[in-house]
């Protein structure tokens, strides 16, 4: 067979079902024994199979016969499906392993993450609340109230005069006192 035949027959194959057929059966063992020597589970050996005559069928139109007869073409397919076959399961397997070094969250740690995600409503709230002020406020009770720095320390980090640190933060606090989403407590005499 020339290789212009062969061409006209790999092309052939993706445009008339008998051709195709008849490609499919006359290569199917060959690629079949190919993959089968690569795999040991008959379903990925059917499935890679499989595979491999649709990226046949895809790139019949690329077929260049002047490089190699039709079986080393479906070679060089079957060779990269077995590949990405098994890059795949090395995917799957490394997950498996990285899933399985896990702790999985039993229903009390679910019931513990809740409880702690309700607790913190609160706090959520008034972070949203502090960034209403205005930016030289907000920053002077970010520092004091949220990241546990001194006024004078927040002042330093400013680099505004603890003066001014604490008449900031004495302003921010009674601003949120005033406007607070929150009920204040009760102070009983």
């Amino acid at each position: 067979m020339t290789t212009r035949t062969q061409g006209r027959e790999v092309r052939a194959a993706t445009t008339h079902p008998e051709q195709l057929e008849a490609f499919y059966r006359e290569h199917l063992p060959f690629v079949r024994n190919y993959v089968a020597r690569r795999l040991d589970d008959a379903g990925d050996i059917a499935d890679v199979t499989a595979d491999i005559f649709l990226r046949v069928v895809r790139s019949a139109a690329t077929y260049q016969a002047q490089l190699g007869p039709p079986r080393a073409w479906l070679t060089g397919i079957a060779r990269n499906a077995v590949a990405e076959h098994r890059q795949a399961g090395a995917r799957y397997a490394a997950a498996a392993r990285q899933a399985g070094g896990r702790r999985w969250l039993d229903e009390d740690s679910t019931e513990r993450i809740v409880q702690r995600v309700a607790a913190e409503s609160e706090a959520r709230a008034l972070l949203a609340h502090i960034a209403d002020l205005p930016v030289p406020l907000r920053s002077v009770v970010e520092l004091v109230a949220v990241d546990g720095l001194t006024v004078t320390d927040a002042a330093a980090v400013l680099q505004i005069s603890a003066g001014t640190a604490r008449v900031r933060y004495h302003r921010a606090r009674r601003q949120l006192r005033e406007s607070a989403p929150f009920p204040r407590p009760e102070v009983t005499p």
